[in-house]
């Protein structure tokens, strides 16, 4: 690049040279006719040469004189010639008396003649001017020439001195380039513009190719760089590029890493409809700080499988729980019969069958979808088991998806056995079931009989649901926001309310019909 910068000057200051001499050549010739036509009309005008003129031999007289005039002004050659031609004057006496070669133009009428003429001399620029008497009448001409190897020879003189003078200016360009070019070199790290450009061209394919979201955040908090996949994942607008990540409507707790100073890894956060696994690191350069690096993974499907996986852990319990139950109670019928009361086994065993089956009908009748009856069931079990009332009410009904059913009964479910725990006092929980007529939303309705929430925690309690880190009553981790995600994506909404058992209540909604608002 140096070097090209150099030739740059140089051929730079080649061409002004060139521009430069050619005006210089065509000044030098301007100025060579002018004073030719000068010089001749001042030999014209002069008495001595009129009154020459009217002698026997013109010659005697004008030869002298001319070559004087001509070494005064430096010419090459002053003519003064008779109307037809015939020379009195000529720089090779030789000459003399011969006729003029070249033009005249309307100089014998009276008017100055100027042309570029090969004579005797060789190629001059001329000047023919007449000689008048006094009465004005023309009776001779005068012609006066500088050869144009005279102003080549003052035209080389003048290049001389714009070379001379361009010099300095070529000096100076060059010290400006190589400054130039160690400034550049210093803000290019030392690399060259293959290396810059092979860099960009990687940099780029692997920007748009890599399956992470990615953000450059500059030390003010501006977006510097960002890959298709983060304006994916964020959904970004397209001139995100140099606007503060304050204003792109961002999650707080996800504004607060990026514009953090320490390096995080692997947290995770809620944006629209997406989880997001979030790592940011500061970016730092010799140094000296040039901001924070953000990786963006979509977590949501993982998430969604991890929430299904979660709650069959929890039948899992729940069916160990059951095991143990029904374990105790065969050793009881066992027991009955072998102290010989036949009648007593049977009626125990037909009691607790009639229970659980009765049970098992009402969530099947309730609930119509094999997963959720199995996890209301496998619920069931575990309330029993932590002694908590779990109570199943109304009818469940609509076009959702099991896995998204689970997910929200789920998470809802075991945050009311979270709000219990520790709690003195009566210990139910009611999940209520809406929308089983009609084709109607779908709405889940869950209560506790708790400690509530207070107005403040029911303004943040979903928000906890931006981050892990989130603490507090009904503060399980990403659950509440898996259970808000859901609720959007069918565009729906959550509800958190009082509730008559004394705790909290949360209600969703899973399709814009009899939509509840959202807090």
């Amino acid at each position: 690049m140096l070097v090209l910068q150099v030739g740059v000057v140089v051929v730079l200051v080649l061409a002004l040279l060139a521009v430069a001499a050619y005006d210089a050549r065509g000044d030098a010739r301007s100025e060579a006719t002018e004073r030719s036509v000068a010089v001749a009309s001042a030999v014209a005008d002069s008495p001595d040469v009129v009154e020459a003129l009217s002698l026997t031999d013109p010659s005697a007289r004008l030869q002298p004189y001319a070559e004087e005039v001509r070494r005064d002004t430096d010419v090459d050659f002053i003519t003064i010639m008779a109307l037809d031609r015939t020379r009195f004057t000529h720089p090779d006496p030789a000459n003399i008396g011969k006729p003029f070669i070249g033009d005249l133009g309307d100089a014998p009428q009276g008017r100055t003649f100027t042309q570029e003429y090969a004579g005797t001399l060789g190629p001059s620029m001329r000047a023919v001017v007449p000689v008048r008497d006094v009465g004005g009448t023309v009776v001779a001409l005068v012609s006066v020439g500088i050869t144009i190897s005279s102003i080549q020879d003052r035209l080389r003189d003048d290049v001389v001195s714009i070379g001379v003078a361009s010099v300095p200016v070529l000096l100076v360009g060059l010290l400006g380039v190589w400054l130039l070019s160690r400034r550049l070199r210093r803000q290019t790290h030392g690399m060259g513009e293959l290396e810059i450009t092979r860099m960009y061209e990687y940099y780029s394919a692997v920007l748009h190719a890599v399956r992470e979201g990615l953000l450059l955040i500059d030390p003010d908090g501006k977006v510097q760089l960002v890959n298709d996949e983060a304006v994916r994942l964020l959904d970004l607008p397209a001139d995100v590029v140099g606007r503060h990540i304050q204003d792109l409507g961002l999650a707080p707790a996800l504004v607060a890493a990026a514009l953090s100073r320490e390096a995080e890894s692997d947290d995770l956060y809620v944006a629209g409809d997406r989880l997001l696994v979030v790592s940011s690191a500061p970016a730092e350069w010799d140094g000296r700080s040039v901001g924070a690096v953000v990786s963006l993974r979509d977590h949501t499907e993982l998430q969604d499988v991890t929430g299904e996986l979660a709650a069959v852990r929890g039948l899992t319990e729940a069916l160990r729980a059951q095991n143990h139950e029904a374990a105790n109670r065969l050793h009881t019928v066992v027991s009955l019969f072998e102290t010989g009361q036949p009648e007593t086994a049977i009626a125990f065993a037909t009691e607790e069958l009639e229970g659980a089956q009765q049970l098992a009908d009402l969530v099947v009748d309730a609930v119509g979808d094999p997963a959720v009856t199995a996890l209301l069931l496998g619920k069931t079990a575990a309330a029993r088991e932590r002694g908590i009332e779990l109570a199943v009410e109304g009818e469940l009904a609509g076009d959702v998806p099991a896995r998204d059913l689970v997910t929200v009964v789920g998470n809802l479910v075991d945050n009311a056995f979270d709000a219990l725990d520790g709690h003195h006092g009566v210990r139910r929980v009611r999940v209520r079931l809406g929308g089983g007529g009609g084709g109607a939303v779908p709405v889940v309705t869950v209560e506790d009989s708790g400690p509530g929430l207070s107005a403040a925690e029911a303004d943040h309690v979903l928000e906890r649901g931006w981050s892990t880190r989130a603490h507090g009553a009904h503060g399980r981790g990403v659950g509440l926001a898996l259970v808000n995600q859901v609720a959007r994506r069918h565009g729906g909404a959550v509800r958190i309310a009082g509730s008559d058992l004394g705790g909290a209540s949360f209600t969703v909604s899973l399709g814009v019909q009899d939509r509840v608002d959202s807090r």
